[in-house]
């Protein structure tokens, strides 16, 4: 398994408009940072988790040719506003695009994206086939997938864990059940949006506290804004096998 970041930046992006501060106007490509998603390739598959407002630019610098399935964590627009741009693998590859996620989720995107779903079927609008998942194990052809239900706020998120890997953006609180689903990750990705206190995500004492409690081999950061402070200061005052991520990273199982 391959898993590369497409963006690890919060709703915002990095640099956020019109913002000075030293964050924004680094230099350094790791403060550079897209909203968050990532690609996974697996025996041959080729998946993406969310596409975001940047899925196109991501697409591209990351040179991927072949989708087969887009998985969704939540309804926000940071998240989900880049869908119409898998036609262009419908183009390519002559087949509908699957997406999985849940109900709530799903009827979003309908409202978000009515021209899709609504119809009469229009020549070159995105073509894809819904499906509907919950707070169960599933699969995407080889794929094993275990949903993990966390709380943003008041919304429900799923984040998902393949294999040794977690992945868990946008969230402020994972229940106790939901917990133990996580431990024994060789890899867990958690939020981290700032060093401050926030009412939907984590910050970053909160992520470094549940890496701690769950104990995985290695974790990185993710969904972080410019209030976390820049990669080259943040980085080094992490424990050894803490890490924040940045667009382009990759890792493989």
């Amino acid at each position: 398994m391959t898993i590369s970041f497409l963006g690890t930046g919060t709703s915002q992006g990095v640099p956020v408009i019109a913002c000075d501060c030293p964050v924004c106007t680094s230099l350094d490509f790791r403060d550079n940072r897209s909203r968050s998603s990532i690609h996974i390739e697996f025996e041959g598959q080729s998946v993406v988790v969310d596409t975001g407002p940047d899925f196109r630019f991501q697409i591209l610098r990351e040179r991927i040719k072949k989708l087969d399935a887009v998985l969704f964590t939540h309804q926000h627009r940071d998240h989900t506003a880049g869908l119409d741009e898998i036609r262009s693998f419908n183009f390519k590859q002559k087949s509908d695009m699957p997406i999985f996620a849940s109900e709530g989720v799903i009827k979003q995107l309908g409202k978000d994206f009515n021209y899709i779903f609504a119809g009469p079927d229009y020549p070159g609008l995105p073509r894809i086939i819904t499906n509907v998942i919950s707070n169960q194990p599933f699969k995407i052809g080889t794929l094993a997938i275990i949903p993990i239900q966390v709380l943003h706020y008041k919304l429900p998120v799923f984040g998902f864990r393949f294999g040794d890997f977690t992945y868990i953006t946008d969230a402020n609180h994972i229940p106790a059940e939901e917990k133990l689903k996580i431990v024994g990750s060789k890899t867990l990705v958690l939020n981290a949006l700032q060093i401050n206190s926030h009412p939907s995500h984590f910050n970053l004492e909160e992520a470094l506290q549940l890496v701690e409690e769950l104990q995985p081999q290695t974790a990185y950061f993710t969904h972080i804004s410019h209030n976390l402070g820049l990669h080259k200061k943040i980085e080094p005052t992490l424990p050894p096998n803490v890490h924040l991520a940045y667009d382009g990273l990759k890792f493989y199982f």
